[in-house]
């Protein structure tokens, strides 16, 4: 993972260290959330409007099923007439038929919507999250951020898919059904629906502890999902450093957790079943008694009993229902919130609403007076200053946690500046185009990294519309063409996750290569020989004096043997920059310089007197 001083090649994808231990998270807003899932549906309104007709349909269909039962048992099968029993039987089964086809038309239109939805969602939050600026990434874990785009989405998805025809369906048929019971027979119809508002007091209790639990998990398995990505991504560390039991102790809690939140609303989730099914059981019993005691008394025939006893069945399958979807709902509706926590975080690095592009640049290179701070009232970098003409090398120097990467972000400008200004040939870098600066820069860092793909398409990133003469031509500028050859496929070869199956050295030169192919005007360089064997570092040179000829270059220097022949110096210590000048002149200086470079010596003396 990479700290607030560190760069990384674009684009970056990084996560922050967030709390690791997981709790719940209430809603907010749920009509807000709504309301704004609502605006995402506008497209596809046409589309809604159709499956309400035909959702309406099919529960009007539905209700006529039942009805026709009982005129069959009042009307043929009482009196027993065969050849209408037939042509009613017929009529109920092309009911049914229509019903069923129906059915799957409007299921389908939703799977279709609901599947477009969400891309239309997730691309919505990939594109965010690439305008967002690296100080929210900085805070936020990779694993979080994943799981809202696949999670949360997928949560509404659901939702749409089949949750919202469920609900709307089991609405209207509650309703209809009421309708006809209260049409069909008066006191019959009082003496069932009794129950209603029993059945509804106790599924709003069920549902309302469910709340709490539903949002606690989307949350929980969010902080899942970035313990198990941080520690997969970080496999080497963690082996490295014999940390398995604490990797799978912090994957424990985390699992542990979601493990008990999940417990608790899947628990409450299927007592509903057999909740539905004994009430469901209790009322058709007493529906039939009290038929049966009206019958006797000629208030209902056999066929209306019959009718409401299917109705009565039928009543609580769309309670269930809605008590199931009401959940699903409020999984959906605590992802939705999640994914528009995302959607609602403003970059802080923004381009003014006249901005202007940076092309056919000299590479002259300013600070005037920049402070910064990653927060407030905590300084990283104090009154820099500094002047770089085209073509100018500048070395960077100073202990760990001084500012130097700070210093070249902010000129990438993946930062802005809380005090002076930066520019390039004149132009304050805050009025010109991100994209545009960052174009004109090419970056190679001592971690490099590497997208999956092939060694080609790696290179390529440099210039996504480089031909492959050219990218082959990059190559061999950068001395990377004859390992390549040897690779299994050459430049066909596949990069495994992060290029583990290349060398640092091989990385490095891949790098190079891809900001040979860049061709910026301007160059960034983490020291990339400082972890290298000697004859790699040979070609690693050779390349960045290619790559450097008639550019700019700003280098972080760890090893001050490589900066001899820097145009300038820059030592920074305690947020300013305390010296400055040439290599030999800052040895004259005997200063800060002085020492380090000679702690170094001295240090490379005695392991060579080792050796």
């Amino acid at each position: 993972m990479t700290n607030r001083g560190g760069t990384t090649e674009r684009p970056r994808f990084i996560g922050g260290s967030g709390g690791s231990r997981p709790t719940g998270e209430k809603a907010k807003d749920r009509r807000g959330a709504l309301r704004r899932l609502s605006d995402y549906l506008r497209p596809y309104h046409a589309h809604l409007l159709l499956v309400a007709v035909l959702v309406v349909a099919g529960t009007l269909l539905g209700l006529i099923g039942p009805a026709l039962l009982g005129l069959a048992i009042d009307q043929y099968l009482i009196h027993d007439d065969v050849d209408g029993l037939l042509r009613i039987a017929l009529i109920m089964l092309l009911v049914y038929l229509a019903q069923g086809i129906v059915t799957v038309i409007h299921g389908m239109m939703m799977i279709r919507v609901g599947q477009y939805f969400v891309a239309d969602i997730r691309a919505a939050l990939f594109r965010h999250f690439q305008a967002l600026s690296l100080d929210y990434h900085d805070k936020h874990r990779v694993g979080d951020l994943m799981s809202r785009i696949s999670n949360d989405s997928e949560a509404i998805n659901q939702v749409l898919s089949n949750g919202l025809i469920q609900f709307t369906t089991n609405i209207l048929s509650l309703g209809g059904i009421m309708v006809a019971m209260l049409l069909l027979n008066l006191p019959l119809a009082i003496g069932t629906l009794i129950i209603l508002p029993i059945m509804l007091f106790i599924t709003s209790q069920i549902t309302e502890r469910t709340r709490k639990a539903f949002r606690g998990m989307q949350r929980n398995l969010g902080l899942l999902n970035a313990v198990l990505e941080e520690n997969i991504t970080g496999i080497r560390a963690v082996q490295a450093y014999a940390q398995e039991d604490n990797a799978i102790g912090q994957f424990h809690e985390a699992s542990q957790a979601y493990r008990k939140v999940g417990i608790r609303a899947d628990f409450i989730t299927a007592a509903l079943g057999p909740m539905f099914t004994t009430m469901s059981i209790l009322t058709v019993a007493g529906t039939s008694l009290l038929g049966g005691w009206l019958a006797l008394r000629d208030v209902v025939t056999v066929g209306v009993i019959a009718t409401f006893v299917v109705y009565v069945m039928n009543f609580f399958r769309p309670m269930r229902g809605i008590a199931m979807v009401y959940n699903q709902l409020q999984s959906a509706l605590a992802g939705a919130e999640r994914i528009f926590a995302v959607l609602d975080a403003e970059p802080t690095v923004v381009d003014p609403p006249n901005a202007e592009p940076l092309v056919n640049i000299r590479g002259a290179v300013s600070f005037d007076r920049v402070s910064f701070a990653y927060e407030k009232d905590k300084p990283v970098l104090e009154d820099i200053s500094l002047e770089v003409a085209p073509g100018q090398t500048v070395a960077l120097v100073g202990p760990t946690g001084a500012g130097k990467t700070t210093i070249i972000s902010l000129l990438s400008r993946f930062y802005d500046v809380t005090g002076g200004a930066i520019r390039i040939d004149g132009r304050d870098i805050r009025r010109l185009r991100q994209n545009s600066i960052r174009e004109q820069l090419g970056i190679v860092l001592q971690d490099t990294f590497l997208f999956s793909g092939t060694v080609m398409e790696n290179i390529r990133y440099g210039r996504l519309d480089a031909a492959d003469d050219e990218v082959i031509e990059a190559a061999k500028l950068a001395n990377a063409d004859a390992f390549i050859h040897l690779l299994p496929r050459g430049y066909g070869t596949q990069v495994s996750e992060k290029g583990h199956n290349f060398s640092q050295g091989q990385r490095q030169l891949l790098a190079i290569a891809r900001a040979i192919l860049a061709d910026p005007r301007i160059l960034i360089l983490d020291e990339a020989t400082s972890s290298v064997d000697t004859r790699t570092e040979i070609h690693i040179q050779e390349a960045l004096l290619r790559l450097l000829e008639g550019r700019t270059a700003f280098v972080i220097a760890h090893r001050l043997s490589t900066i001899r022949n820097a145009d300038q110096v820059l030592v920074v210590n305690d947020r300013r920059i305390i010296e400055r000048g040439s290599h030999d002149e800052l040895l004259a200086l005997r200063g800060f310089y002085y020492h380090l470079y000679m702690s170094q010596y001295h240090h490379l003396t005695a392991l060579a007197a080792g050796d």
